[in-house]
């Protein structure tokens, strides 16, 4: 009878599961996001934006309804009661930026939510696993803590740059009550690192980023619980100059004062704010006041530019924790830095990502030994010596060898890029890392070592803005894969806190015209959303009075006015991010200041033309042939406009949208009338300029067709290679592949002889360089002083690599219709691989041809819909999934279009197979 009862019971259980099960959609809602990021904490966006990706094995899968649970603990959650929202069931296949609506939002408030949705079939979700994201200080009056400072200018050793000691902080406090949670909030005029209790906190690096300090800076919020104990503890703090008063770019307007830093300030200083909620409600606060002491350390000189040294026989352990004598440190200074807005950081810090082991060592003369890293990165060195007191070993860095094996370091200019370890000498290893400076390098040089080094002297220590990884690209070329490495390699390097233009030299600036060439690219390779949330603040924060974004952003200094092709990355960046990420809040947030520069556009044009005041950096590093700046920045003014129109539109003004798409009308019409000829020919009669016309729609359709086939011509006259610099680069391939010569296009990415992307990889390249002939092997540098090696502007290409190699692009904004069509184009590729980690999941492609025959596989994300073009010669030869595409399901036959079948296809995964017409056939001999 027993056993009767206990299987009596398991099945009841087993069917109690399967109801549960059958119940449950074949959807499942992941990948929680608020803001853009995962689990983020001290947010200041009220009402924040919530996302998610839905993942489903089944074809055609979208989501019909949702509901989303927020409480304010772990607790009410699992109990489903969203006492801070419970949305409901809202009917709706939204899954990004759903704003929050319930419950107002206050100051340090935890938001624990989840979500469940309803597929196509009606069937309800399991809900998601939880998520959370925390509130800031909200309200300046929630802020205690005062900006403290400690001046070590006195202690400056260096006799020709100002590279005074980093300056450390100190505090004591009791905690007599048991702990629930401790939250700090902490900021700096400079940079800093927190610890407590002789742990660092946190991972990010560089922080809070770099601002325009007059206007706004960042704090960031870290949960410190697990740092404190019961009785006595510490906080401590590292401070550096940073950005906030160290050396900055490369400062030509102040060359004759020799100064080069502190254009915001000239002490760095901590505000930092430690709240301890205890478990029997009451509460602590230890926040930077008068209380708090100072000393200097081991970092005797620190900078980001010039480097660090770090004398470790003035180590003070013990510092940072509990019990430390500190009776002859100073007592703090108090600043007033209340004209600044403190707000929650936006973006994505910058952290360690990877190590990297040196491959090689050289010895080029005695006592000098160079490391060759393999790859070129920007970051630091982890150095592991033994030696005795007071042994001074230099490390110099380098992205490049002369002919005799010394590293070259003209390139760098002012930037000294030179750290320095003085030994404890203590019998032991001693591990040393620095902490506020970086560099962008392939070479250290090492001296002063005692001994001779072995390859685990030092170690690589890779930094970026810690952006999630997004995409993946290969095909049959190797040198194309290379050059995917390189492109990679380069924007991890660029985008550190700001998109940079080189990590090297005395430079290191937001160059705008740069961002925009290169963001579309950048979005492919990683989730770069919150990285230019942030940056479109700095762009914003430093737009000149007249309307006018700057060269570069943030602006420590004036330099030009600024440039057609760069200022208008104020319009092309935000509409960028509303392109990928369907993000109209960005519009928004910047619209007012993306209007005052159309308006600056309009009024400083005559008859819809657009002549550049001052300087203007052109097509930059172009070979052969000058792009008209005229041309140019009218060019780039009807682009503006255009893409004004549609984001007017996005957000709901439509007499502004119409008003702008009558202004490209009216600048299209002037520009032809200026700059076109009845035959085609545009003025210059440059690439770049057929490629502007071309790609930015700005020729009539009688002409389109006569203008492309100059660009060819052009292409052939220079031997089938490209000329274009900085602009035209972007937007050639496109314009190309958008007239039918998608085989020059391939040419065109596929040489190896100068000028082209192969040039530089059979050179030896590792990242982008800024030039197209930046090195030459047996023949050496083109420039000594204006050559980086580690440049992403010509690594614009990536964007043709997903969207025609690889067949992937969005239809409409942010990828909720997909576009898949590759172009099997020749040069000898016969396949290619990609992903892309779109807002609403993994777009995947794979296509191969092999004889005669075209193969594609292909994943489309939940919640999506796709059109797919398959080269073929009729509907009727094309199979998907071993059966004729128009009885698979999911699949439905629209038309047959320029030498392909057009479908639509809702979710899932597939495999297209088709005949290839003739002239679409691949000769995999050449």
């Amino acid at each position: 009878m027993m056993a009767k009862k206990i299987l009596l019971l398991v099945l009841l259980v087993m069917t109690a599961v399967n109801i549960n099960i059958t119940a449950a959609g074949s959807i499942e809602p992941t990948a929680l996001k608020c803001e853009y990021r995962v689990n983020p904490l001290g947010i200041d966006a009220n009402p924040p934006r919530l996302s998610w990706i839905l993942e489903s094995s089944d074809r055609g899968q979208k989501q019909t309804a949702y509901r989303v649970l927020v409480a304010s603990n772990e607790e009410k959650l699992k109990a489903e009661q969203g006492d801070l929202w419970d949305s409901k069931k809202i009917s709706s296949d939204q899954s990004v930026h759903v704003v929050y609506a319930g419950q107002p939002l206050r100051s340090r408030m935890r938001c624990h939510w989840k979500t469940r949705v309803w597929d196509k079939d009606g069937k309800v979700s399991a809900w998601s696993q939880p998520a959370l994201w925390s509130m800031g200080l909200l309200k300046h009056a929630d802020w205690k803590a005062k900006w403290i400072c400690f001046d070590t200018s006195a202690f400056n050793e260096d006799p020709e740059l100002h590279l005074p000691p980093s300056p450390y902080l100190r505090k004591e406090f009791k905690v007599n009550r048991k702990i629930r949670r401790a939250t700090v909030y902490v900021s700096a005029l400079g940079l800093f690192e927190l610890f407590i209790n002789g742990w660092r906190v946190g991972r990010d690096h560089f922080a809070p980023g770099w601002t325009n300090y007059r206007k706004r800076v960042y704090y960031l919020t870290y949960d410190v619980t697990d740092l404190l104990k019961d009785g006595d503890n510490a906080i401590g703090a590292i401070l550096a100059n940073g950005w906030y008063a160290g050396y900055v770019g490369f400062d030509p307007m102040h060359k004759k004062r020799a100064r080069g830093r502190a254009f915001y300030g000239q002490t760095p200083a901590l505000l930092a704010q430690l709240e301890i909620e205890c478990e029997d409600g009451k509460s602590q606060i230890v926040a930077t006041d008068e209380n708090w002491k100072a000393s200097t350390g081991p970092i005797r000189k620190t900078d980001i530019l010039m480097g660090e040294t770090y004398d470790a026989r003035l180590e003070m352990p013990g510092w940072d924790r509990p019990g430390f004598d500190d009776q002859v440190w100073k007592v703090v200074t108090l600043m007033d830095a209340a004209r600044c807005k403190i707000e929650a950081y936006p973006g994505v810090t910058v952290q360690v990502t990877q190590e990297i082991r040196p491959i090689e060592i050289t010895k080029p003369k005695e006592g000098v030994y160079v490391f060759n890293m393999g790859q070129n990165f920007a970051g630091r060195v982890r150095l592991k010596v033994k030696g005795k007191a007071g042994t001074k070993v230099v490390l110099r860095f380098a992205e490049m060898l002369h002919k005799d094996g010394s590293i070259m370091t003209e390139n760098l200019r002012r930037a000294r890029c030179t750290d320095a370890y003085i030994f404890r000498g203590n019998g032991e290893d001693e591990i040393w890392e620095p902490r506020f400076t970086y560099h962008g390098f392939q070479y250290v040089e090492l001296t002063g070592y005692p001994g001779k080094p072995d390859l685990g002297a030092i170690t690589g220590i890779v930094l970026h803005s810690a952006a999630p990884v997004a995409g993946s690209f290969e095909c049959s070329n190797a040198m194309v894969n290379k050059l995917y490495s390189n492109i990679t390699w380069t924007q991890r390097a660029n985008f550190f806190d700001i998109p940079t233009d080189c990590p090297q030299r005395d430079e290191r600036l937001g160059w705008t015209g740069d961002a925009q060439i290169y963001i579309r690219s950048a979005t492919y390779n990683m989730d770069v959303a919150a990285f230019f949330k942030k940056w479109l603040v700095n762009l914003e924060d430093d737009q000149r009075p007249s309307g006018a974004f700057p060269d570069f952003a943030p602006l420590p200094y004036l330099q030009y006015e600024p440039s057609p092709g760069w200022m208008d990355a104020g319009v092309i960046c935000p509409f960028t991010i509303y392109q990928v990420y369907g993000d109209t809040h960005v519009i928004e947030r910047h619209y007012e200041a993306m209007t005052k520069f159309m308006d600056f556009l309009l009024r400083t044009g005559k008859d819809y033309l657009r002549s550049p005041r001052g300087h203007c950096w052109g097509d930059w590093l172009s070979i052969g042939g000058r792009t008209s700046n005229d041309l140019i920045a009218t060019a780039y003014f009807a682009y503006d406009a255009k893409l004004m129109a549609e984001m007017a539109a996005a957000i709901g003004r439509m007499e502004d949208a119409q008003r702008y798409a009558r202004l490209f009308d009216n600048i299209k019409t002037a520009f032809n009338k200026a700059y076109v000829s009845a035959n085609g020919r545009i003025k210059g009669d440059t690439q770049t300029c057929y490629a502007l016309a071309l790609y930015m729609d700005l020729l009539p359709q009688a002409l389109k067709e006569k203008a492309g086939a100059r660009l060819v011509e052009l292409i052939r006259e220079r031997n089938w290679h490209l000329s274009t610099g900085f602009l035209g680069v972007k937007y050639l391939l496109p314009a190309l592949t958008e007239e039918g010569y998608v085989d020059v296009a391939f040419r065109l990415l596929t040489n190896k002889t100068y000028p082209s992307w192969g040039y530089s990889i059979e050179n030896g390249a590792t990242t982008i360089w800024e030039r197209w002939n930046s090195y030459k092997k047996g023949k050496g540098f083109q420039d000594s002083y204006m050559n980086s090696f580690n440049h992403y502007a010509f690594g614009s290409v990536c964007e043709w690599m997903f969207v025609f190699m690889a067949g992937i692009d969005t239809d409409g904004a942010g990828f909720k219709r997909i576009t898949i069509r590759p172009q099997p184009g020749g040069s000898g590729i016969t396949y290619t691989k990609a992903s892309y980690d779109s807002i609403y999941g993994r777009i995947a492609t794979y296509w191969r041809v092999r004889d005669g025959k075209f193969l594609l596989d292909l994943t489309i994300p939940a919640n999506t819909t796709a059109t797919v073009y398959i080269p073929a010669r009729d509907a009727d030869s094309i199979t998907e999934g071993g059966k004729p595409a128009s009885k698979a399901e999911a699949v439905q036959f629209l038309r047959i279009e320029d030498g392909k079948a057009v479908f639509a296809v809702g979710s899932g995964r597939y495999r297209f197979i088709s005949s290839l017409p003739t002239a679409r056939q691949v000769d995999e001999t050449k």
